[in-house]
């Protein structure tokens, strides 16, 4: 799939600093580099670190449950060797390394499905309780499934699973649908959304609280003496945490015990493992017009007023449509009752970031049985980004081919506008504007794919 990189002129206020190599200028090359690097190739290899760091995250996942690809390993090391100094000046060479990095980005998440579902079993839908119940608690938040799994199984091999209850944060929350992880008496239900409201919600949870991974913020005097992490997190004067949750443990057991409240659910779980078996019913419902459009909404959460577009989309989302979603931007519409159309539910929460492999293998299913022109998928794709995952995923549906995306809170800072505009005209990349005019374009329009993607094959 080629992509061109115009020859531009200076662009007036477009700068960079690059300060890698013993030539930079005092505080960095800004305009141009003493090793000849301008502005756009400089906007390219920061493209492209970005992507690699959101793939290195999956692959980490991935290999502490034993699952290896050589292919992804090469590639992150191919890719970080491209950008040091003087390695690779052509700026169409690296459009195709992104657009590669779509690709290992992509068998990334796939590597790290089969190593979640061999490990606890296939996802199943399921309604997380978001009260509380009797006991002391103590609260996981990121995305390691393989630290809650093992402090789960510590709190049995300790006797507490009667005093102990465990609740999930944010992109945790997934966990409930694997079946391994339901065989835990002491694994209750969910608090709170996503990170973005961490330090309010962790300042009310009165237990001992995990950070796992992404996304912990510094914590502050209110909950820092009950704050614990494990594995890649790490802050600043708390305890960490390196297989044996023991000190967690005993910390939350000299918490006050939280007491029994009912507060609804959430529900979860969604995986292609269990919707492509309804895809015959899918796909006749849309040949009937009774689904009129899928909507696939998902992404990060952000401290961005703009978010509010997300909230605003989905609740204007006509009934005759319906929602795939996944990450944690779920968090600000998931609450919502959204029905269902003759058994097939309007909003399906397939889980982690990562799991919008689920989302990609279904669409690719559409792609092939639906019964229209490749540019008239009933489907329109709406992501948020806030950090280095939610660009690889942005690089895989490049890769597959995938045009219109609409993106936001705002568009990347470390695309120049020459190379933004690059990809804008060839992959129809748009940003969200306001949620009434974009769902009108959305419902008059369908999302391409291009003729040689590999959602075909």
């Amino acid at each position: 799939m080629a992509v061109k990189v115009p020859k531009g002129g200076k662009e007036a206020g477009v700068l960079m600093r690059c300060d890698q190599c013993s030539m930079s200028l005092p505080g960095g090359c800004t305009f141009r580099g003493i090793c000849g690097k301008d502005p756009d190739l400089n906007s390219l290899q920061e493209a492209l670190i970005y992507g690699i760091k959101g793939t290195a995250a999956y692959y980490y996942h991935a290999y502490e449950l034993g699952y290896k690809d050589d292919e992804i390993g090469f590639f992150l090391s191919k890719a970080l060797y491209s950008t040091l100094t003087n390695v690779n000046f052509d700026k169409n060479r690296f459009l195709e390394l992104i657009l590669e990095n779509g690709r290992i980005h992509l068998k990334a998440m796939e590597l790290l499905d089969k190593a979640y579902t061999e490990t606890y079993g296939n996802p199943e839908p399921v309604k997380v309780p978001t009260g509380t119940d009797e006991g002391h608690g103590i609260l996981v938040t990121g995305h390691t499934y393989r630290a809650l799994y093992e402090l789960l199984k510590q709190i049995r091999e300790m006797g507490l699973e009667d005093q102990i209850r465990v609740y999930t944060h944010s992109e945790m929350l997934p966990a409930h649908s694997y079946p391994e992880f339901r065989k835990f008496k002491s694994l209750y239900g969910n608090w709170g959304g996503s990170w973005v409201y961490q330090r309010k919600e962790f300042t009310e949870f009165p237990g001992a609280i995990l950070g796992t991974s992404n996304c912990v913020q510094q914590p502050p005097k209110s909950y820092a003496d009950r704050m614990f992490t494990t594995d890649i997190a790490g802050l600043e004067g708390v305890p960490h945490l390196e297989n044996d949750y023991e000190p967690l443990i005993k910390r939350a057991l000299e918490t006050p015990k939280m007491e029994k409240r009912d507060d609804g659910y959430i529900v979860t779980g969604f995986h292609h493992t269990n919707v492509l078996p309804l895809m015959d019913k899918l796909i006749e419902l849309i040949n009937e017009g009774k689904i009129r459009h899928v909507f696939v909404i998902g992404g990060c959460d952000v401290p961005n007023p703009k978010m509010s577009y997300y909230e605003k989309l989905t609740a204007m989302v006509p009934e005759d449509a319906i929602i795939l979603s996944a990450a944690c931007g779920k968090f600000r519409y998931n609450r919502r009752d959204y029905g269902e159309i003759e058994g097939i539910p309007r909003f399906m929460d397939f889980g982690q970031c990562n799991n919008v492999y689920s989302i990609i293998q279904i669409a690719g299913a559409l792609a092939k049985e639906l019964d229209v022109g490749l540019n008239e998928l009933p489907v329109s794709i709406v992501l948020s980004w806030m950090e280095q995952k939610a660009i690889g995923i942005l690089y895989s549906l490049l890769y597959l081919g995938i045009k219109g995306i609409y993106i936001g809170p705002k568009a990347p800072e470390f695309f120049t506008p020459n190379i933004f505009e690059t990809l804008r005209k060839k992959f129809d990349l748009r940003l969200i504007s306001e949620p009434e005019e974009d769902l009108k374009r959305m419902l008059n329009s369908t999302t391409a794919v291009s003729e040689d993607s590999p959602l075909l094959d």
